[in-house]
């Protein structure tokens, strides 16, 4: 029986008269699933509530920065204590440097960084940061990797295997895409050629390691390596966008997994703990050519705020438990695991990869390596089972295109629900 959403759907309609779509971050709207969004009231553990008082078991966990759980009560008690001394200061705290300090532990690599208050503003400013420490304009990215909203981001490949981009998006100057190239991901020959090409106009190449936003595709062993190889080659400045994978593949992010060592590296999400947050960093001598170091302008107002340091230093020192870990990736291989036979049981073709506490499913019975294989999948299959999931109280990200997320607060009763749900879907829609 389908769950009532009466209020939901009243909030949607008022929404829509003052809010683009109705939301405020596009995904938001179902539009890849059809019906309409569900307005959220609350949340604590595993679960989230909405507005007509319906359970959910939730794998969005705020798109993967609730690693802990949602209202954890360490967070939570933290955060009280904080707002009691002030929300924002526009000046330096030592909250900062104590939580820059945790995660240069975490990630040596990042050897000076500097926080931001989105993972938009991270990326943005880490090329901006290549390009002006290379005197280079020219900037490589991958198909079915978001890097965030920046103008020269919303590209998609032009035509042939290797060319300069055109924008995705009305708004998005011709200029600002000529200045990025788009290569497929995973494909090791197409980027060696490119930059043999235009490697000295090159600044940097950004990349998800993982690709946690065409569902969760891994990188073919030797490719992240290769890519190692071929920037330094040509002097140019590797950035891993680790915004999703940081902590949520291993404490150490995608780069201790894969033994690489980029050049920059942003971050977001988890070390927020639930509060906007980004950072980004990486060499030494790439990051003292940011102001006032040096002539790269950046700036934020509400970059350290004490609130959001506060939730990602207490969030970290959990994560920093040795049994933290061993836990996460328990129940995530049990969820792995249960997914998998839920689809066997019923006789539907799926493929489900996971890297650390990220998965996904394909509905699909060939391997996924990249956009072009996540975009041939039968998305129509998976907007049915979403919704499917949904009225048996199981919060899926809406597109098939995004990665689920796992928390320390699912128990094996979530996940035994899950399946249940799950091979009621599959069976739904064989």
């Amino acid at each position: 029986m389908a769950l009532n959403h009466k209020k939901s759907k009243e909030l949607f309609n008022k929404a829509k008269r003052i809010i683009p779509g109705g939301v405020n971050s596009p995904v938001r709207a179902f539009k890849a699933v059809g019906g309409n969004p569900i307005f959220i009231d609350s949340a604590k553990g595993s679960k989230i509530y909405d507005v007509d008082g319906n359970e959910y078991i939730d794998y969005v966990l705020s798109w993967g920065p609730m690693i802990l759980g949602h209202a954890h009560p360490t967070i939570i008690k933290a955060l009280q204590k904080a707002a009691e001394k002030g929300t924002s200061f526009g000046a330096p705290t030592p909250l900062e440097v104590e939580l820059a300090g945790m995660v240069r532990k975490v990630y040596p690599s990042m050897e000076v960084m500097r926080m931001v208050s989105s993972g938009t503003e991270a990326t943005m400013s880490a090329i901006r940061a290549a390009r002006g420490f290379t005197g280079r304009d020219k900037i490589v990215k991958f198909e079915g990797c978001y890097h965030g909203h920046a103008d020269g981001l919303l590209v998609k490949a032009g035509s042939g295997a290797a060319t300069f981009g055109v924008p995705t998006s009305p708004g998005v100057p011709k200029d600002y895409a000529r200045n990025t190239i788009t290569l497929p991901y995973n494909d090791l020959n197409a980027f060696r050629k490119i930059c043999e090409k235009a490697g000295k106009d090159i600044a940097c190449v950004i990349i998800e390691p993982v690709v946690g936003n065409s569902g969760c595709i891994l990188p073919k062993p030797g490719y992240l390596e290769g890519l190692r190889s071929v920037t330094k080659k040509h002097g140019i400045v590797l950035i891993f966008d680790e915004v999703m994978t940081g902590f949520r593949v291993s404490y150490g992010g995608a780069q201790k997994v894969f033994k690489i060592k980029p050049d920059m590296t942003c971050l977001g999400k988890v070390i927020g703990g639930g509060l906007p947050v980004g950072a980004y960093g990486g060499r030494e001598d790439i990051m003292r050519k940011i102001a006032p170091d040096g002539p790269v302008y950046q700036a934020g107002t509400l970059s350290g705020n004490p609130l959001a340091m506060t939730a990602g230093i207490e969030t970290l020192k959990i994560l920093s438990k040795p049994e933290t870990y061993k836990k996460l990736m328990a129940k995530s291989e049990e969820l792995e695991e249960a997914l998998k036979d839920a689809a066997k049981r019923a006789g539907i073709k799926t493929k489900f990869y996971r890297a650390g506490t990220m998965f996904c499913t394909y509905f699909t019975d060939r391997e996924v390596y990249n956009f072009t294989d996540a975009a041939k999948t039968d998305m129509a299959a998976f907007a049915k089972f979403f919704r499917s999931m949904l009225d048996k109280g199981i919060n899926l990200a809406p597109s098939g295109y995004e990665a689920g997320f796992m928390s320390l607060a699912h128990t094996s009763a979530d996940i035994n629900k899950t399946a249940r749900a799950a091979y009621e879907s599959f069976r739904e829609i064989k």
